[in-house]
């Protein structure tokens, strides 16, 4: 499956994350053969059998549990938090996801020929002042690239099946 790194679209919920100092976004794409509803993306995305490994890693080291009827909900727009997140912005096209720290966010966006999936991790200031990520996110960074195409693919292969 093509999974494509992308500039983050303008005018999306993501977007004015991408426009401050020292932030990280990324976004990634993949084509979709039909339009796939926003409530299907996200309950493929949360129940996809890689994200529930990430599931149980929360349920035993955050003491976060969830389960697909949670996904369901907040795919259905009857919850607003699932495990550790919360959203942060919902539109007919878009999920913005923010973990309880408030300083890591997941995005799911659905247009008409893409699904995308997209994080933002915002900056701490240092003792000086300076907004930095941290050498352990810069170390994780590509484990996290690779993560988030295989959490895309995984997801796109679910709801096309359907």
């Amino acid at each position: 499956m093509k999974i494509d790194e992308t500039s983050v679209p303008p005018g999306t919920l993501i977007a004015p994350f991408a426009a401050k100092e020292a932030h990280y976004t990324d976004c990634f794409e993949t084509p979709v053969s039909a339009p796939v509803s926003l409530c299907a993306y996200i309950h493929a995305f949360y129940t996809q059998p890689l994200f529930q490994a990430e599931r149980v890693v929360l349920r035993l080291a955050a003491r976060q549990p969830s389960t697909d009827a949670e996904a369901q909900a907040l795919a259905d727009g009857q919850t607003d938090g699932f495990a550790v997140w919360s959203v942060s912005g919902r539109t007919d096209h878009e999920l913005l996801m923010a973990d309880r720290s408030g300083r890591t966010m997941s995005w799911l966006m659905v247009d008409a020929q893409h699904l995308r999936f997209g994080s933002v991790v915002v900056p701490q200031r240092t003792k000086s002042g300076k907004l930095t990520l941290g050498p352990v996110f810069h170390s994780l960074l590509s484990a996290h690239k690779v993560y988030s195409r295989a959490l895309l693919s995984g997801a796109a292969r679910r709801v096309q099946a359907d």
